[in-house]
């Protein structure tokens, strides 16, 4: 049983992901039922998830949440500190390097323990014909030799990098609509996955896809086109990943982290 003059310990969770709400799920107190949740540290949890706020109508999770940044690692250490934060989990999406180098820091900073949770990356198999580049840039400067007609799923926020690609043709699909500058021959189609293989199956089809731009993101939600252009011999862009910042442990499920905390609230005597 927790100690009842401990405040809850209190868990903040950099967010905006499927594994983040799911760990959000397991360890708030009244959990929102996400699928197989995580069983949650056997103490008394006070869980905030942050979301950056780039999406007009996020999916909220369990518990308390913030919207919005705050401001480099020295506002995130302050948070920290103001909050009383005892534990600190990055499980931002894989390319989101920016909050996740100011999380490293500002976790040293506030003494506060880190772990990232990021899901398995893709891994080509037979029959794909994947060309893989570190970055947006090499991405863009990959397609003329691919193709004319391309898929673009690398998010809104980096099409300035394929804006003077003006003889090409690009399929943007993202959440939210983008805004310029962006490639000045571009549809824009406006979803959010899960996406089946038959769905985008049709879609290389209707419009006539020759090439596929996409980042290692990971997630099965967003699996499909890859099968999708497998099967149609579409060659595939893939923008690998950065890394986690140096000295950062990793799991990959949300489970994994709640086993962490687990282990994290006992050794520190929390129940």
């Amino acid at each position: 049983m927790p100690d009842a003059a401990r405040p809850p310990r209190h868990v903040l969770i950099l967010g905006g992901t499927t594994e983040a709400r799911r760990l959000a799920a397991a360890l708030a107190p009244e959990p929102a039922g996400a699928p197989e949740p995580a069983p949650a540290p056997e103490c008394a949890l006070r869980v905030t998830t942050s979301l950056a706020g780039r999406v007009a109508a996020p999916r909220l999770p369990a518990g308390e949440v913030r919207i919005g940044g705050f401001g480099g690692p020295e506002g995130l250490a302050r948070w920290l500190r103001e909050h009383a934060v005892d534990a600190l989990i990055d499980a931002t999406h894989p390319f989101a390097d920016t909050i996740s180098h100011n999380a490293a820091l500002a976790a040293a900073t506030a003494h506060v323990p880190l772990l990232a949770v990021r899901r398995p990356g893709w891994v080509p198999g037979p029959g794909d014909a994947w060309h893989q580049v570190t970055s947006l840039d090499e991405a863009a400067a990959a397609l003329p030799a691919l193709g004319t007609r391309i898929f673009l799923t690398t998010g809104r926020m980096g099409l300035s990098h394929f804006a003077h690609l003006t003889g090409l043709w690009f399929l943007v699909r993202s959440v939210d609509a983008p805004e310029p500058p962006h490639p000045p021959r571009m549809e824009v189609l406006l979803d959010r996955g899960p996406f089946t293989v038959e769905g985008e199956r049709a879609l290389l089809r209707a419009h006539r896809i020759d090439v596929l731009v996409t980042k290692d993101s990971g997630a099965a939600a967003t699996a499909a086109k890859l099968t999708a252009a497998r099967e149609a011999g579409v060659p595939v862009v893939v923008v690998r990943r950065p890394p986690v910042p140096d000295g950062v442990p990793v799991v990959e499920e949300p489970e994994a982290a709640a086993e962490w905390l687990r282990g994290l609230f006992s050794a520190a005597g929390s129940h």
